[in-house]
């Protein structure tokens, strides 16, 4: 019976990952995105004033992980968008979010039970992004480790790398809002699917790529779409990155900024360090303000 169960949970990892992307898969991917770019202030606005802006913002959510992929393996950043049909399909999902009458698309999209949906749906195409990056990039770099790995990243991470740049063509311009510097969960995931993936590719992870697809894709739909359902900003890596990275290197990884900037203060040095701050600017003006009471009495 184990023999059995393991030879149906292989047929059903190989059958998933033969699964086609296109249309339905690449539609949710689409949708979920410019959702994202929607609700980003001052979009709406952007869309109206300055539509072909919003358009290109909505061009790099959609396909902003393959122009940064080939960006490091030195190919035409221009070539996905030679794939006319995904171009149009994203474009008509960006036209009918920002300007459908009355809002009738974008609120359908927004209700919770269809929105978890297409979150899944997403999901399983960051996965599959993250495999074909990592399996692209070995066909350049066949030892090159950390090239598979980046390469894998940018695929999954999508344009959250390259915000900064995608906040420019808006007008918008928030150095602290670095991805690097404040990783998000799916940031963060794609990062480590990138290096499981690379394992598997070099032959030091005794799993098949079927499978590993299989598994991961689970695991992201699955904190995905509970994270997306609860509404919450925290990332499931939180409790163990806490126990390593004092280890490895001293302190919590990300800091208190990465915290600050959800609204929070989880980490211990956030508000305490503010408050020990502010004590020592005042006494440094209480001594400037005594000294110059002194050169006044003495003139």
């Amino acid at each position: 019976m184990e023999l059995l169960s393991a030879l149906s949970l292989g047929e059903l990892a190989l059958s998933f990952s033969r699964v086609p992307l296109f249309p339905v898969f690449d539609l949710s991917y689409f949708i979920v995105s410019i959702l994202y770019l929607k609700y980003e202030p001052g979009a709406v606005e952007l869309s109206r004033r300055h539509p072909v802006a919003s358009w290109l913002c909505a061009m790099l959510h959609c396909f902003g992980s393959y122009i940064l992929a080939d960006l490091l393996l030195g190919e035409p950043l221009i070539d996905y968008f030679s794939n006319n049909s995904s171009i149009l399909l994203a474009s008509a999902v960006w036209y009918l979010i920002f300007f459908c009458p009355l809002d009738l698309f974008y609120k359908c999209v927004c209700f919770l039970p269809v929105k978890l949906i297409f979150v899944a749906m997403k999901e399983v195409v960051r996965v599959r992004k993250i495999a074909v990056g990592i399996h692209h990039a070995h066909h350049h770099y066949h030892h090159g480790w950390f090239v598979m790995i980046a390469t894998g990243w940018v695929k999954g991470s999508g344009v959250a790398l390259m915000s900064n740049f995608e906040q420019l063509l808006r007008g918008v311009w928030k150095p602290e809002t670095n991805e690097i510097l404040h990783m998000s969960f799916p940031t963060k995931a794609s990062l480590y699917g990138a290096i499981l993936f690379t394992l598997q590719q070099t032959r030091w992870l005794p799993v098949s790529k079927a499978s590993l697809i299989f598994i991961f894709t689970m695991f992201m739909v699955s904190c995905k779409v509970f994270l997306t359902a609860t509404h919450s900003h925290t990332s499931p890596f939180d409790a163990l990155e806490g126990y390593i990275c004092p280890v490895l290197f001293g302190s919590a990884c990300g800091g208190d900024h990465h915290y600050d900037n959800h609204g929070g203060s989880h980490g211990g040095g956030g508000p305490g360090a503010q408050h020990s701050a502010m004590p020592a600017k005042s006494k440094e003006e209480l001594s400037e303000g005594s000294r110059k009471k002194k050169t006044k009495k003495a003139d």
